[in-house]
Formats: C-alpha cells, structure tokens, sequence
C-alpha cells in the first residue's frame, strides 16, 4: 500500500538562525536564482546584490565570498530538505512506503524550485571543491536515511537479504538523480514529481521479496 502524498511547499533555503531574516534570506535566494542564470564562475557578488536590492558590502557581512555563498544556499536548502524527510519518514511504518515517500520528496523538492535544482545539479558539480566537502558532510545523512529504511525492510524479510544496502542506496539516489538532471535539460515543461512512482515501482520491486 502506498504511502498518502504529505502537503508539501515550495523548498527554499533556510534563513541563518541570527540573521538578519528577510535581508539575509533575499540574499540566499538571490544567489540561487543569479547562479542557476548566469552560471557560477561568471556571477558577481554585485549580480547577487543587485537580485538582492542590498549593496555589495551587505554581502559580505554575511559571507567572506562567492564560493561561502554558493555553499550556504546550497547546504541550508538541503538542510530544510532533511528535516522534512526525517519528520515524514519517521511517521510511516512500512519500509517501501518510506523510499516511496523520500522519491516524492525528493522530486517534489528541486521541482518546485527550478533554480536550485540548476544550481545543485550543474553548478555544485562543475568542482570537486564543492562537490567534495558537500558529499562528506550532507550527503552522508540522505544516504543514511535510505540505508536505514534498506536493513529495516530487510530485517522485516520484505526486502531480499542478499542485497548490499550501500549499493541500493547508490541505485535508489541515482536513479532519482538522473532524473531530476533529465527534467533540468529538457526544454517540455513537466511535473518532475510525477515520475517519483515509477522510480519507486522499479527500485522496490529489485529490493521486494
């Protein structure tokens, strides 16, 4: 059975506990919105600012540089990612229904923001600077949710158990990866998240008894 389809809202980056709220957070999506047009080794700092409407120097308040800020958006975006996820995932029983859930929300999420999903899936990769330090340190915690949901269907003998749970979850991410990466190329405007069931359907009958 599947899981019932959560509400879900547009994501955004988050704003920095402390900042100064709706300054701060123009910023953020400004940077997201001005790299994800422009490309990130050909935007300014006073691209951002202008998208902002602050001055240049405002930017540095916050951030020490066009590299920190691409980081922040980045990093507070998928962070607001997880805290769903956790909270959703948390709420269901069954493990099928938890990969199901995070393949919607995984696809909801960085279709609902086109810029962002630009950003995350082109610019953050162009290099290993990013991409690295990003991989080791968020990336860790999607991948541990999926494992997770992985050895729990399998102790429950609903998943097979000769399959290595780091190599599902490389498949399950992957496969939700490429297709957030094929929406971002297409010129057809489509609903990204309504591709999420049949991503699921072919994972979980790979991992299904």
């Amino acid at each position: 059975m599947r899981a019932p389809k959560a509400k879900h809202t547009r994501l955004k980056v988050a704003a920095r506990p402390g900042a100064a709220g709706g300054k701060y957070q123009r910023i953020l999506d400004a940077a997201v919105s001005v790299f994800a047009q422009k490309g990130f080794h050909a935007a300014r700092v006073s691209d951002v600012a202008d998208r902002a409407s602050v001055a240049d120097g405002t930017i540095y308040l916050y951030f020490r540089n066009k590299e920190e800020l691409l980081m922040t958006a980045i990093s507070s975006a998928f962070d607001a990612f997880m805290i769903q996820a956790h909270a959703e995932l948390d709420a269901i029983a069954s493990p099928s229904a938890k990969l199901r859930r995070l393949a919607h929300l995984h696809l909801e999420a960085l279709g609902s923001n086109r810029d962002l999903a630009v950003v995350f899936q082109m610019e953050l990769r162009q290099s290993a600077r990013f991409l690295t330090p990003f991989s080791h340190q968020q990336m860790v915690e999607y991948f541990n949710l999926v494992r997770a949901a992985i050895r729990e269907g399998q102790a429950q003998g609903v998943f097979r158990p000769q399959l290595r749970e780091k190599i599902t979850a490389n498949c399950f991410f992957g496969a939700l990866d490429e297709m957030v990466t094929s929406w971002v190329l297409d010129e057809t405007n489509y609903q990204l998240s309504d591709v999420a069931d049949s991503v699921a359907d072919i994972i979980l009958k790979g991992l299904e008894t």
